[in-house]
């Protein structure tokens, strides 16, 4: 058994998705089911698919009962307890069980579990988050090639199988599903597997799709973020299928709070998804601003604009390290 209490629970940290959550690590360090080519967390030591024991639920239900009672003793707020681990925490056998003792602590707080999919086929793992009140669902490609790629699933994985799972989750859950899909430059990035991505994600009819780049160093060299271009064509091919999307892409303001400043509040709303022209001069107008700013963002290098189906958007800058690919802003 890993003996490392202290580890377990973390936070409360700020979460685009939920808001205020205090992270679950339930799985040691690096135990997964993917070595995906951008993990942050480099490349998989440990891959398996059979679900295990780590932790002892009740170790875990402590950790987090203690971590709790020390933020609301500092009036931290608390949106969701979090499980985000060093790994992939459906191959805790226990997860149900630990979120069954979490919510019988009657904490008041919502409880979410971030996935990569690999398991869903596993009806024992669909159980599981069943009883979870928010479940995200990594989804970078529905094809082999991409997905064995991008992901590199542990040799037995079947994609066709755990696509089956995801959509027969989707259908029975009764809590809030998002999904998650990373964009990565000549991988993944192209229009014919974007759309198939998200012609798989709007039969699933998730609440959110989050549409994300690395925002950290990934686990291989030359593993390059998509251009603000595929990002926003892939935005605009989720919505065209009805898809609420969203990015998160990594910007560290103050996302989603009016602060007064025009500035910080474009780069935080462009953060999240484009704006087209028009509404970007509807906002300056409410603002009582005019367009100078947005020349001025975009000679700073922090707006950029792109274009799709020849309409004019505008989105945040993505930051790039010296070995980057130049953006493709044109088109």
């Amino acid at each position: 058994m890993v003996n490392e209490r202290k580890l377990i629970a973390f936070g409360p940290v700020p979460s685009r998705r939920l808001g205020k959550s205090l992270g679950i690590n339930n799985i040691p360090p690096k135990i997964c089911t993917y070595s995906c080519i951008y993990c942050q967390l480099g490349r998989t030591n440990n891959m398996q698919i059979n679900r295990g024991k780590f932790y002892k639920p009740e170790e875990i239900m402590h950790a987090v009962e203690n971590k709790v009672k020390k933020a609301r003793e500092r009036g931290e707020p608390i949106d969701y307890l979090t499980f985000v681990p060093d790994g992939e925490p459906t191959l805790d056998i226990n997860l149900g069980k630990e979120i069954g003792l979490l919510k019988s602590l009657s904490l008041g707080i919502k409880i979410a579990v971030i996935a990569n999919s690999s398991l869903m086929w596993k009806e024992d793992v669909r159980d599981d988050l069943h009883k979870a009140d928010w479940v995200s669902l990594k989804i970078d490609a529905v094809s082999q090639g991409i997905w064995r790629r991008i992901n590199r699933p542990y040799g037995s994985l079947k994609l066709d199988k755990i696509q089956e799972g995801i959509s027969e989750f989707s259908h029975t859950f009764n809590g809030e599903l998002a999904t998650e899909t990373m964009l990565i430059q000549d991988v993944n990035d192209d229009t014919k597997g974007v759309e198939q991505v998200a012609d798989f994600i709007a039969g699933l009819n998730p609440k959110k799709s989050y549409i994300s780049i690395p925002t950290r160093p990934p686990a291989e060299k030359g593993v390059t973020p998509a251009s603000e271009y595929e990002i926003n064509m892939t935005y605009q091919i989720f919505k065209e299928r009805g898809i609420d999307a969203e990015y998160l892409i990594g910007y560290e303001g103050n996302a989603f709070a009016y602060t007064g400043n025009v500035e910080e509040d474009l780069l935080s709303i462009t953060s999240v998804h484009p704006m087209r022209e028009e509404g970007m001069k509807e906002f300056l107008t409410k603002a009582k601003a005019d367009w100078s700013i947005i020349k001025k963002l975009i000679d700073e290098d922090k707006l950029i604009q792109v274009k799709y189906k020849d309409k004019k958007f505008y989105m945040r800058k993505l930051p790039r390290d010296k070995a980057g690919k130049k953006d493709q802003s044109n088109g």
